[in-house]
């Protein structure tokens, strides 16, 4: 695994796990329940969460277990109990990056998804409706007042990606292939494409 991208301006820096507290949280809170075949399971919300210049906004994490792997994903987290996916998706949204979005600002689902891996020595599967949404970079101010006690050890950093270097990125970016999911969807055709089970 390659070393983890340096920091870039506008980055939302987090204190490396156990620096401060008594060490890492208890992990895969938030409404994950063992499915048929006993893997843990949650619905989510995600955002491709874009600019006026088509810059993706990306989260950079690594596992509590694996700490020197690291990968990019897309904002978003899991539906509670009562959520629609649209009302979950602007709330991951706020708590994770500080934007406040509206449910009509969120255009799809243009994808949907599943995806098992392994998280905190857990498999896990995720099911997964992913939106489009539209700020600009100006206008909103990066934030991790909203993280939880588990985002503040597992993430390290906020960051808007063109999509040309995103498609060159050498550490994982989840989903797979994501500079081009973007691009596919800059201006969407009202049908959300299903990308399947992936195994990440």
């Amino acid at each position: 695994m390659t070393t983890p991208d340096p920091q870039a301006p506008g980055a939302v820096p987090v204190v490396p796990p156990g620096a401060e507290g008594d060490g890492p949280a208890v992990v895969l809170d938030g409404g994950w329940v063992p499915g048929p075949d006993g893997v843990l399971s949650r619905s989510a919300a995600r955002v491709l969460l874009l600019d006026e210049s088509d810059r993706v906004l990306l989260v950079r994490g690594h596992d509590v277990d694996a700490p020197d792997r690291s990968w990019w994903f897309t904002v978003g987290g899991g539906i509670d109990p009562g959520e629609d996916a649209r009302s979950a998706a602007v709330r991951e949204v706020h708590e994770e990056t500080g934007i406040r979005l509206a449910a009509d600002d969120l255009v799809g689902p243009v994808y949907t998804r599943s995806a098992l891996f392994d998280f905190a020595a857990r498999t896990c599967r995720q099911h997964e409706d992913l939106f489009v949404a539209r700020v600009r970079s100006t206008d909103v101010a990066l934030s991790r007042d909203g993280w939880t006690d588990v985002e503040r050890d597992v993430i390290d950093e906020l960051r808007w990606w063109e999509l040309d270097a995103l498609a060159r990125v050498e550490i994982e970016v989840f989903p797979a292939g994501l500079a081009q999911l973007v691009r596919d969807v800059l201006v969407w055709d009202g049908t959300t494409r299903h990308l399947g089970l992936v195994r990440e």
